[in-house]
């Protein structure tokens, strides 16, 4: 059974936590970062695919569905809600793996 969208971003913020906690041997370590790099990579591919299915039901003016971008700077200066610590990586956003 797949999990959803959320279950598996609660599970990538255990395995951060678990991460910044330290105190885990090397090899725990390595396989907790590939599953949190694993869950990183489906979560961003759903949100992926609910972005183009927001583009495709966007309705004009009269009602009909058309298809059109969203307004990536409008929604990323809108607040968010804080879930606490953050990693973050210098460099391309690609290839960041949280």
């Amino acid at each position: 059974m797949e999990k959803t969208f959320e279950e598996s971003l609660n599970e990538l913020e255990k395995i951060v936590k678990q991460l910044e906690d330290g105190d885990l041997p090397l090899e725990k370590s390595l396989k907790l970062f590939e599953d949190g790099v694993k869950l990183s990579r489906e979560c961003r591919e759903r949100l992926t695919a609910a972005e183009r299915r927001i583009e495709v039901l966007m309705k004009d003016s009269d009602g009909a569905l058309k298809v059109a971008g969203l307004d990536s700077e409008k929604l990323q200066a809108e607040p968010k809600r804080s879930r606490g610590k953050r990693i973050v990586f210098d460099g391309d956003p690609d290839e960041v793996p949280f």
